[in-house]
């Protein structure tokens, strides 16, 4: 068992446990507790037991080097420390939380950037079974930290109709989707166009003729969401 940063053994933080007729009581677990369901396996990565948070269906991993598995252990010692309260969850709970998801494959892991977020850790990665019907499909699982978005577009389009011309698609969507540091979109955009799309929201779009009325019913609350 990896023996992490620092000693702290009197801090606790809540947990859930079943009991034998399946109902649940919250329980307290110290920080070596808590430690005790990560391993290390390799000089670089470290594994999340099932059982460290509830309902986790697969494990959890991240790859991080000794300075940075510093942080995560100080991450989860304040935690402890806390109990739970205020703050974000540190990043292996964050990770622990993403295995619980229905669906999800194998493990949920995380990369050497990884820090604790909103939901989602930073850097943390997971697939989901599309053939599982309770799979989920996660926008949440976008990092916020630098102020990534994600949109979900709704198309008449089934599987077969796509295969056949998968790679031109994926050609054209990176042909008109700005992508990096410096790029530009078909779209000329001026600094009163996007103060006008920030007020009007999806009034702009249809004014400018980039979207149909029937639009707004599929869009954010208020329909105010550029």
């Amino acid at each position: 068992m990896e023996e992490g940063a620092g000693s702290g053994s009197g801090m606790a933080a809540p947990g859930v446990q079943r009991n034998g007729d399946g109902s649940t009581k919250s329980v307290v677990r110290t920080y070596e507790e808590e430690k005790s369901y990560v391993t290390q396996v390799s000089p670089v990565l470290f594994e999340i037991s099932r059982g460290f948070v509830p309902n986790m269906l697969v494990p959890g991993a991240f790859y991080v080097n000794a300075e940075l598995k510093e942080l995560l252990y100080e991450e989860l010692q304040h935690f402890c420390g806390s109990q739970g309260v205020g703050g974000f969850l540190p990043a292996m709970k964050q990770i622990a939380n993403v295995a619980a998801l229905p669906g999800i494959v194998k493990k949920s892991v995380a990369m050497p950037d990884v820090h604790s977020g909103y939901g989602f850790s930073i850097g943390n990665v997971a697939a989901f079974d599309w053939t599982d019907p309770n799979a989920i499909v996660s926008p949440g699982g976008v990092g916020f930290d630098i102020n990534c978005g994600v949109r979900l577009l709704r198309t008449n389009l089934y599987l077969e109709d796509v295969l056949p011309v998968i790679e031109e698609l994926t050609q054209a969507l990176f042909d008109h989707i700005p992508v990096g540091v410096g790029s530009k979109g078909i779209i000329p955009t001026s600094g009163a166009d996007l103060e006008a799309a920030l007020e009007m929201g999806m009034d702009w779009s249809l004014r400018e003729g980039y979207a149909w009325s029937e639009d707004k019913e599929h869009c954010g609350a208020s329909k105010f969401a550029p």
